[in-house]
């Protein structure tokens, strides 16, 4: 397993968590500001640290964007915290990052990168924000080296991840079945001309001219087609269903779940019920799901966490969703 847990102390909007990960799906909901996507970009710039070209503290500052980029932006604010803490494990080492109030720009003390990256060299990592991006690749990445955008680089990574080409020859058994199912959504395949990125269907069509749903499916396509998601590697998916057809949920929960079940370990955000209660429905008995749910306490956010959607007590979707049924019933018995 390549992630198996967390600590954070005084880290934005935590106190204190310490959270241990699921080796397949981690699913995490809850309502906004409670952290969910910041533990995603923790983990995601530790995965990303494994490269001898990546600092894990500089990372920090590049996905999460604190105002000129200094680290300490990310101390929690609460009066008396001056001192914060990381901690990112695997089952083979731990990496840690350490920062205070006066840390200049992204130096935080870190400590464990040499055996993290030793240990880990081979670990791939993914990390798909809820905005869609490809439509607007053309001359993002030369553009952001220069400040001329502001985009965090969860973005600039997706489209470098997308465009790289690894695969030789044929596909094998299992990703030719992924990329079929895909390919009924999309009904085309992803093409990538002069650093921009057409849907093939009959033709060639631009990103900006696809629906956003179908360019987020299409890129989970061109991510399974260039073998960037293969056994080992880790997914981090912010917020998957939006924009999508509610229709296309099951295929997309079914992928994630055959994803998972060939080595790849998956983290998602979401706040979508149907989402979330396929995940518990298409799962087998043997398939590694957990969810965590986030929510606010006096001191700082905590996290539940359990094997099943249904059973999480603080749940804010869950909680949505019967004042919604409670609402149309007593309108209903008014009509």
């Amino acid at each position: 397993m390549a992630i198996n847990r967390i600590v954070l102390d005084s880290f934005t909007v935590f106190e204190h968590v310490d959270i241990p990960f699921s080796s397949g799906i981690n699913v995490f909901i809850g309502e906004n500001g409670t952290g969910k996507t910041h533990v995603m970009k923790v983990l995601y710039s530790a995965c990303q640290a494994v490269r001898i070209d990546v600092a894990f503290n500089h990372k920090l500052v590049k996905v999460f964007k604190p105002d000129q980029l200094k680290i300490a932006r990310l101390l929690r604010r609460r009066k008396g915290n001056t001192q914060s803490k990381i901690i990112v494990e695997s089952d083979q080492t731990q990496i840690s990052a350490e920062f205070h109030n006066k840390t200049q720009k992204w130096e935080a003390t870190v400590t464990g990168e040499s055996k993290w990256e030793k240990q880990l060299s081979s670990l791939t990592s993914t990390f798909i924000p809820a905005k869609e991006i490809l439509s607007n690749s053309w001359n993002l990445e030369a553009a952001a080296d220069k400040n001329n955008v502001d985009f965090d680089d969860t973005y600039i990574d997706i489209i470098t991840s997308a465009k790289v080409d690894i695969s030789v020859g044929k596909d094998n058994n299992a990703r030719k079945r992924y990329l079929d199912i895909l390919q009924k959504i999309t009904t085309g395949t992803v093409l990538i001309e002069n650093e921009k990125f057409f849907l093939k269907s009959n033709g060639k069509i631009e990103f900006s001219l696809v629906a956003e749903g179908i360019r987020k499916i299409a890129l989970l396509w061109q991510l399974i087609k260039n073998g960037t998601l293969e056994k080992g590697a880790v997914l981090f998916w912010d917020e998957p269903e939006a924009n999508i057809n509610p229709a296309h949920i099951p295929v997309l929960v079914e992928m994630l779940l055959e994803l998972q079940r060939s080595g790849v370990q998956i983290f998602v955000s979401t706040h979508d019920y149907v989402f979330s209660k396929y995940l518990e429905v298409k799962r087998k008995q043997t398939d590694p799901v957990t969810f965590y749910s986030f929510f606010h306490t006096e001191a700082g956010v905590t996290v539940e966490q359990n094997a099943y959607f249904k059973d999480l007590k603080n749940n804010s979707i869950v909680k949505t969703y019967d004042r919604l049924l409670e609402e149309v019933f007593n309108k209903n018995l008014g009509d």
